[in-house]
């Protein structure tokens, strides 16, 4: 096994309407991860993230700055350090509040039994 440094702020963005900015740091491209997908995500204040539920394991953590997470109806504001784990089939909405929100968020697939 090797290290790798991936420089994330060099990396291209995509753009979402109210869904921020968005970049892939942890795939098998950047760094030969074939079980999980790893991606930054950059929100201005208003905007909201959507952590859908799939048929993958999903860990929102919030890196920078303040936001609300909300699960099953409650709202949860929170600042940096957080996170949410989030099982398949599970949502959250994450959103920045007064200022820009940055979040981690590593997908792994689900685990067979």
């Amino acid at each position: 096994m090797s290290l790798t440094y991936i420089e994330t702020n060099t990396l291209p963005r995509k753009s979402a309407p109210v869904h921020g900015e968005m970049t892939e740091v942890l795939n098998q491209a950047l760094c030969g991860a074939n079980n999980v997908l790893g991606s930054l995500h950059w929100l201005k204040a208003g905007d909201t993230c959507q952590a859908q539920g799939t048929d993958k394991h999903q860990l929102v953590c919030l890196i920078d700055g303040k936001g609300r997470i909300t699960l099953d109806g409650k709202g949860y504001d929170a600042g940096k350090g957080p996170g949410v784990y989030l099982g398949p089939t599970e949502t959250a909405a994450i959103q920045a509040i007064d200022d820009a929100l940055k979040l981690f968020v590593p997908v792994v697939p689900k685990i067979p039994k």
